[in-house]
């Protein structure tokens, strides 16, 4: 693809590029947009110990990475210090297949950038991280270093700039990783036992699940996703508040949504749809997709007077109340009493709903990977009723 730029066969390349310096030598990068590092992965059943510096990464502990990749250039700088450093360069494969390798004990280790080991680790939970090159690296887009023609260079920079500014790529970033990287960054346990509960659970709801969202034009996905993080598709679970059933519902709201047994999973199912649907009504259409549904979340979480005061809150504190990256930072305040003390409906357990929403996306992502499917329209996983 740089090559391609290089020599001028295309414009410009945007497909996550990590800034080398060979590679700055050969084309002109734009601002830089993230940062990642170069993480070391292997299986977690390992029968030997992963090496733990650099020095040991010889002949003996075969390191895997994809021909071409600008690991390659890492590791060539790293050369002049470690002399005795070996890897393997794996031919016609992307960075997800050699993840695979490790995760299948094909191969022993690999050199991931960390942004996508944050997103298979959901998918191949049994991978573990092991030495992560002190580094940092940049992802930016690339253009033509040679021609006298800068204009769409300069148009990148001006067009990151306003992103930057108007806090788009803050939002950008958050949509694509912020359920990944925050809360508890990864629960092995709690991710294992969702894979084998999709295998052992699922099955026994997902015709209802699959009923209910055609009735709502819904993805059942994420409707599955809500009901594993209320009750891990448990329909006997039952909270010390009373809440019970698969979908978690109390006795007020299922009276309210027309369920006569919590316990039916198939009337839970359909009780809590109609619910988070009603939810999400009283969200504010100004506020865009995906974060209108995370709003709601929230809201189906903690209680809408409480979502409505933490958008004020935000407000207040100079951030954005219809942004959920801004709106997110805000909820843990309405534990503290000079916050909560501010609002109409004062103390929340604010860190849970963004726990909730968080889950809820992970548990979708995994869900979505399993099924093999995408939804028709990705810029949300529900309907605009």
């Amino acid at each position: 693809m740089l090559h391609q730029v290089a020599s001028h066969q295309v414009h410009f390349a945007a497909a996550g590029l990590t800034v080398t310096k060979p590679r700055e030598s050969a084309v002109r990068f734009g601002p830089h947009y993230q940062e990642i590092t170069q993480q070391l992965v292997y299986h977690r059943t390992s029968l030997y110990p992963p090496p733990s510096q650099l020095a040991e990464l010889t002949i003996y502990h075969q390191l895997n990475v994809v021909a071409g990749s600008h690991q390659i250039d890492i590791l060539n700088a790293l050369k002049k210090d470690y002399p005795h450093l070996t890897w393997k360069e794996v031919p016609k494969v992307a960075p997800s297949d050699l993840v695979k390798q490790v995760s299948e004990k094909k191969i022993e280790y690999a050199l991931i950038d960390s942004n996508e080991v944050a997103q298979m680790r959901r998918f191949y939970p049994e991978l573990k991280v092991g030495i992560e090159l002190p580094e940092q690296n940049h992802l930016a887009w690339a253009f033509p270093r040679s021609g006298k023609d800068k204009s769409l260079y300069l148009a990148s920079i001006q067009f990151f700039n306003q992103l930057q500014r108007s806090g788009e790529l803050e939002q950008l970033i958050e949509r694509h990783y912020g359920h990944i990287y925050e809360v508890d960054n990864f629960d092995y346990v709690n991710i294992r036992t969702f894979h084998r509960r999709i295998k052992e659970r699922l099955p026994l709801y997902q015709e209802y699940f699959e009923t209910v969202a055609a009735q709502f034009g819904l993805d059942w996905r994420f409707l599955a996703a809500i009901g594993y993080q209320e009750s891990k598709w448990n329909t006997r679970a039952v909270s010390p508040t009373g809440v019970r059933g698969l979908m978690m519902l109390t006795q007020s709201t299922a009276e309210e949504m027309g369920v006569k047994d919590r316990k039916d999973p198939f009337q839970s199912i359909q009780g809590g749809t109609k619910y988070f649907v009603a939810t999400k009504k009283r969200i504010p259409k100004e506020i865009p997709e995906p974060d209108r549904t995370w709003f709601a979340l929230a809201a189906y979480n903690v209680g809408l007077g409480h979502v409505r005061d933490v958008r004020k809150l935000t407000e207040q504190l100079g951030d954005n109340p219809n942004r959920w990256v801004d709106v997110k930072k805000h909820l843990p305040k309405l534990t503290e009493p000079q916050w909560y003390n501010q609002t109409r409906y004062g103390y929340a357990r604010g860190h849970e709903p963004v726990r909730f929403v968080t889950n809820i996306r992970r548990f979708y992502d995994i869900l979505v990977m399993a099924d093999g499917k995408i939804f028709s329209d990705q810029r949300t996983v529900i309907s605009e009723q």
